[in-house]
């Protein structure tokens, strides 16, 4: 669909400040919100909510459905009445620029059972009915999911392939019996899940009362150690054993001279084709009920993927093989009764782009993604993203959160890029000439080309806004470690900083205030 011409930011809450060792949904989050308003913007991108897995990444969660109980606010669970105040005066010291997630997750779990114990003594009858009313409507999702989480808790973390094979296969005789002898872990997990989507049901409903929209994020694919494989695996090319026999990946690209190597076990389009993509079309419909625009990550793999056999150590001997082309966008598009471009779908349309891809995201008005970092070296593919080759029906990003910073990318070399040093030296000429600047402010000049381009979209990270450089990265790709971790402090919101986003945002039509009176 086409979105009117508005601004934004991307930032993952548990970026957002706190005491906590990792950014929730308590007030940082409502602080957060009312800066977007004040700065006159209509639009909240985050990454990924669910709870997370190898290496703490939002693309690797155990749940396509579920919520992350990090990012759980103890604070308002205190004012629900299932936390003490007293249970929170004795909070480790955690760094307040970066999460350290081992320690959050030992002190943040802790207390998220003993909420649970809580709740079971304390619970008013409108609150159990609340939370039973809850249980039953993610019921589809949910039982899978608790009892995958405790499983896996009862065999130290240990993914599902390596359970007993009773377990691994789901015999109704074994889970059964896991289930009367695990009330309370299960218990737990579905309370945890119930948390989460309450505070996050309550945070959206305030963000949609200032007039600000949330950008959620859906990933093409799923981990493999996830409820939705364990639960599912005739919808995934797995062996008897449950091991994937391909994987996800791309081919060797801008980040990588051998590719990236997902490992994320490929789907059996032919399998989910014959319900009419019934598990796809839930997952659009519950990700559309936690935010109002679903960003499709990887949209190219829907048209062809790159399949690497399992075993592989890099990406460079996969192959493309065929997605589900516009079978599947018919199908959402029919069950959503949408009309033709009216799904609220971004398509992260980025890497090796063909015709094709190209075709099929037209085909169903979705706005494609340019990136302002790609639009000056050297690749073929560079004059796409230059402003001057945009269309309105596109989103543009200074970067994303695979990207180095705005500064970080104009100051730290050839980074994690495969380009040469003189490559680099002849992109960063280009950029100071293209932007007529001496890139001093390389982060704003970025920003003000965004606002001021014809992409009806603009996204820009808050690290961009608020101009750091390369150690405030979220994530390198391919890196297995030491990434997700980057949070900002309340204090760097400064007034000075809130003006001049909003007066760059005025100035270019997308402030969300000017846009509501011309409304009008």
């Amino acid at each position: 669909m086409s979105f009117p011409r508005a601004s934004g930011i991307l930032l993952h809450p548990t970026s957002l400040p706190g005491p906590f060792g990792i950014g929730d949904l308590g007030q940082a989050a409502y602080d957060f919100v009312n800066f977007l308003y004040e700065t006159g913007q209509s639009l909240w991108q985050v990454l990924p909510l669910g709870p997370t897995g190898y290496g703490d990444s939002p693309y690797q969660c155990f749940s396509a459905f579920a919520g992350n109980p990090l990012l759980i606010s103890l604070e308002t669970v205190v004012e629900d009445g299932w936390l003490d105040g007293a249970d929170l005066t004795d909070v480790p010291v955690f760094p307040a620029d970066r999460v350290d997630y081992g320690p959050v997750i030992e002190y943040k779990t802790k207390l998220l059972w003993r909420a649970h114990e809580n709740f079971k003594a304390r619970a008013a009858e409108a609150a159990q009915q609340e939370y039973v009313g809850f249980t039953e409507r993610a019921a589809p999702w949910l039982e899978d999911y608790a009892l995958f989480r405790a499983i896996k808790d009862e065999h130290g973390g240990s993914e599902w392939t390596k359970w007993e094979p009773y377990l691994r296969v789901r015999e109704d005789r074994a889970l059964h019996f896991f289930r009367e002898n695990h009330t309370q872990q299960l218990s737990g997990q579905r309370f945890f899940q119930y948390l989460f989507f309450k505070q996050w049901a309550r945070l959206t409903q305030y963000a949609n009362s200032k007039g600000i929209k949330l950008i959620g994020d859906v990933p093409i694919f799923v981990a493999h150690d996830s409820a939705d494989v364990w639960a599912h695996p005739e919808l995934f090319h797995l062996d008897k054993l449950g091991h994937p026999t391909k994987v996800a990946g791309v081919p060797p690209d801008y980040f990588s001279e051998t590719g990236q190597l997902w490992g994320n076990p490929l789907y059996r389009w032919d399998v989910l084709k014959r319900d009419g993509y019934a598990w796809w079309i839930e997952r659009i419909r519950a990700a559309l009920t936690l935010v109002d625009i679903v960003r499709l990550d990887h949209f190219r793999g829907f048209e062809k993927y790159w399949a690497v056999p399992a075993g592989e150590t890099t990406a460079i001997n996969g192959k493309w093989e065929h997605g589900p082309g516009a079978a599947l966008f018919k199908a959402i598009q029919k069950a959503f009764a949408a009309e033709q471009g009216r799904l609220p779908i971004i398509a992260e349309d980025l890497g090796f782009i063909t015709p094709e891809v190209d075709k099929l995201r037209e085909a169903f008005g979705l706005p494609g993604m340019r990136i302002l970092q790609f639009a000056f070296g050297t690749d073929p593919q560079a004059d796409a993203f230059k402003p001057y080759s945009y269309v309105p029906n596109s989103v543009v990003y200074t970067g994303t959160h695979d990207n180095d910073t705005a500064v970080g990318w104009f100051t730290a070399g050839v980074g994690d890029s495969t380009r040469t040093l003189e490559e680099v030296d002849e992109e960063r000429a280009f950029v100071l000439k293209y932007l007529g600047s001496d890139g001093h402010e390389i982060n704003w000049d970025l920003i003000r080309v965004a606002l001021a381009s014809v992409a009806n979209t603009a996204i820009i990270p808050l690290q961009d806004v608020l101009g750091c450089g390369s150690d405030a990265r979220m994530n390198v790709p391919a890196r297995e470690s030491g990434n997700w971790g980057w949070r900002y402090q309340a204090e760097q919101l400064t007034p000075s900083l809130r003006a001049r986003l909003k007066e760059m945002t005025n100035v270019y039509g997308r402030d969300r205030h000017l846009l509501k009176s011309n409304e009008v």
